[in-house]
């Protein structure tokens, strides 16, 4: 009784000395702790009531529209797939796959939306013949049809100060088993515990002591929330007693389909750079070019086990350990009866097969965002376009840019044999609506600096002679292709009493030529008489019509090219020929949506009124003549006359500056080639930019160049006098005229002998 009664009085003496610890942890925990814990409840409140992320905004290519007929080639159409991400494959069976069987073609298309609607996922089959699309059909039914679109290549991401990689899904467009399958991996009483899983943590200890490594995390999937959204990576105390109490707080709060939804969005799986890969969604792109639906079984395991540790796991840098670990979620997915045996077994044997290169594309094409930069940000603030979750699209040709990309760097690095610190600029535009289809602003087109495309103003030489003549030809009671110009000496005293003596380039004068001729030689001499007998106004007038950023000397220089402007306001010049007389403005979008898909606008086709299109047509057929045998003669020399291109050569001062502008009836292409220094190239238009626009249009699908005759008639006519004559006369030559306004004046053979032979003999 003595022992009991001993051990009944320290147990009294105990109750006195904890009494006061007691009393002041409960003071404290009231004082300390309740506020502490109404301060993490704001926070939790203020993150979740209106859970959203600065979203990056997208930018896209334009979309691939097949149809028969349509120019195309092997090459070009593998470029387009490449840019989409599509792989090939021994069988077309997942979407954004693809089997080239010579030249038939079985694509695989995945699902899409862009600013034309939704697009189910279809396969395809796509024929090609004599470089064109010579049939197409759905390649499971059989059924030919008219055309078919392909998705658009994602081309950019415009990212804010987070450099955050993420698209927000909700839980039911992703695999059920990916979300079942996080779930037996991370969290298997996720659906039970109230943020704590004290049974988790024993059950991982004990997994993690019999491998002797770390397998099974012991945090539920709220814990990891916390940590992504809370907290830092830290291991103190503290910082783990805080990811219990908002775990807690979390689960008292809200249900659990928006904890996992919240989860799934949220969870870091992967690095590309500066860019930091959120999400499951995201993630699906970045390892395996694909959307989360499309993914088979081998490849969700795969980026559920990344979760527990993206970079030891990451599949292109440790294939190994991603490997293993796959298999191991594989083996749980089967142990909680999510997948059978036959299942286990096909996806245990499968590859990775993950991307060689991560599937969210750096952005591609420098110079051209440039441009898209500054078109959507006269209607989209700059601020939303890094946070706003917008998807962009533009009239990129993922084809054209890389080919157009190509041809320069391989003129530029033949060239620079003699000059190694020759530049180069190109803008491709398509012929009849101005959408701008490849831009590039250097030597080295992945180069984010200095945009000569934009930016470098330079002088453009014969380039403007067009205009002059376009001034001319705009009134057909005076002038025509057939009218006869004076190639003669110029000499005019300037305001400060120096003369003014420009020269042909063969520093020889040609006597009286036809005005077609004059252009197609890009006679000097010539072009001035006629654009002092029109006034220089006139044609200053003419260039300002367009619109341009520049200023336009009132000099006779002007003239001959003495005005600076961009490759692209070049092609916005040129451009009024390309679409048969009629000025539109050059254009790199094609629409805007919202980050719920809602259209914020579209950008559609302003063309001009056309008042010079029968003008406009005559000078393209001068421009013809050009291509053929002036100028740029080396187009059809070079065995590419069957395109029936009109273009123009223009070579600075000094040759600084070497150009040539030419279309076909699908593309026009501006070039630019010099140095940053301003020094002379020794380079003609001909011999420089004329060069890569040749290696362009080897390559590059497009459409022979076909006038249209509307407004126009034919006549005969002898050159040397511009009369009409016999087409059988010595000579003679058809010569396109505004309709009303040929010559009627007739000069037959006859005449023509006798007044040869009255001048044999004078």
């Amino acid at each position: 009784m003595s022992v009991l009664a001993g051990f009944a009085s320290l147990c009294r003496r105990l109750a006195r000395w904890l009494r006061a610890p007691c009393w002041l942890g409960l003071g404290f925990a009231l004082g300390f702790l309740g506020p502490y814990l109404v301060y993490l409840d704001s926070q939790v409140r203020a993150r979740f009531d209106d859970l959203s992320w600065d979203l990056p905004s997208r930018v896209y290519a334009r979309s691939l529209r097949l149809r028969v007929g349509q120019p195309m080639t092997a090459k070009a159409l593998e470029l387009e797939l490449d840019a989409a991400r599509y792989a090939p494959a021994t069988a077309a069976k997942l979407p954004g796959s693809y089997v080239v069987d010579g030249a038939r073609y079985l694509i695989a298309r995945r699902a899409f939306a862009d600013l034309d609607g939704r697009e189910p996922a279809r396969r395809i089959a796509v024929a090609l013949r004599d470089d064109l699309v010579a049939a197409l059909a759905d390649a499971d039914g059989g059924v030919p049809l008219e055309s078919a679109r392909l998705e658009p290549a994602r081309i950019a991401t415009l990212y804010g100060a987070e450099q955050e990689e993420r698209r927000v899904v909700k839980l039911e467009q992703l695999p059920p088993l990916l979300v079942t399958g996080l779930q037996a991996v991370e969290d298997r009483d996720f659906k039970h515990h109230h943020g704590i899983a004290f049974g988790a943590i024993l059950r991982a200890a004990f997994a993690d002591l019999a491998a002797g490594r770390v397998v099974q995390g012991g945090s539920t999937l709220t814990q990891q929330l916390v940590k992504n959204l809370f907290l830092d990576r830290g291991q103190r105390l503290t910082r783990k007693l805080n990811e219990a109490l908002l775990a807690l707080l979390i689960e008292a709060r809200y249900d659990k389909h928006r904890i996992l939804e919240a989860y799934v969005n949220e969870v870091f799986l992967g690095q590309q750079g500066g860019q930091a890969v959120h999400g499951f969604a995201a993630a699906a792109e970045f390892y395996f070019g694909r959307e989360p639906r499309e993914l088979q079984p081998h490849e969700i395991a795969l980026l559920v086990g990344l979760a527990q540790g993206p970079s030891l796991y990451d599949p292109r840098r440790h294939p190994e350990l991603a490997l293993a670990r796959r298999n191991l979620v594989l083996n749980q997915f089967y142990e909680t009866g999510l997948i059978d045996a036959a299942t286990l077994a096909t996806a245990r044997a499968a590859p990775l097969s993950v991307l060689t290169a991560p599937g969210l594309p750096r952005n591609r094409a420098p110079a051209f965002l440039d441009l898209v930069r500054a078109q959507v940000q006269r209607d989209v603030p700059a601020a939303e376009l890094a946070r706003a979750g917008l998807s962009i699209y533009t009239t990129l040709a993922p084809s054209t840019q890389a080919l157009a990309e190509q041809a320069l760097t391989r003129t530029l690095e033949t060239l620079g044999k003699r000059q190694p610190d020759l530049q180069g600029a190109l803008v491709v535009t398509s012929a009849r609506d101005g959408a701008v289809e490849a831009l590039i602003g250097g030597r080295d087109p992945a180069d984010p600096g200095f945009d000569r495309a934009l930016a470098a103003r330079r002088p453009i030489g014969s380039l403007i002679k067009p205009f002059v003549y376009l001034v001319a030809l705009s009134q057909p009671q005076r002038w025509s292709l057939a009218s006869l110009l004076d190639d003669a000496t110029v000499d005019l005293v300037q305001p400060n009493g120096s003369h003014w003596t420009p020269q042909n380039d063969d520093h020889e004068t040609h006597g009286k030529v036809p005005l077609i001729d004059a252009l197609a030689h890009s006679y000097n001499l010539a072009t001035v008489h006629l654009g002092l007998a029109l006034g220089v106004d006139k044609v200053r007038g003419l260039l300002a019509s367009f619109g341009l950023d520049a200023t336009i000397p009132p000099h006779p220089s002007l003239l001959l090219g003495a005005v600076e402007l961009s490759p692209y306001e070049v092609a916005q010049l040129y451009q009024y020929f390309a679409a048969d007389g009629h000025a539109l403005p050059l254009r790199a979008l094609s629409g805007v949506l919202d980050a719920q898909g809602r259209p914020l606008g579209r950008y559609a086709l302003k063309p001009g009124a056309g008042d010079y299109v029968g003008a406009a047509r005559l000078v393209s057929y001068a421009l013809q003549e050009t291509a053929a045998q002036g100028t740029a003669r080396a187009i059809a020399a070079q065995g590419l006359g069957s395109l029936h291109a009109a273009g123009k050569t223009g070579t600075s001062d000094s040759q600084r500056d070497s150009w040539f502008a030419g279309f076909t009836g699908a593309h026009l292409a501006v070039v630019w080639i010099g140095r940053d220094d301003d020094q002379p190239t020794g380079l003609w238009g001909a011999t420089g930019a004329l060069q890569a626009w040749i290696a362009l249009f080897r390559e590059l699908p497009t459409r022979p160049l076909a006038l249209p005759t509307e407004g126009l008639e034919l006549a005969w006519v002898d050159p040397a006098t511009g009369a009409r004559t016999d087409e059988a006369c010595r000579g003679a030559r058809r010569l396109p005229f505004l309709a009303g306004h040929a010559p009627t004046a007739t000069e037959h053979c006859l005449w023509q002998e006798i007044k040869a032979l009255l001048g044999a003999g004078h």
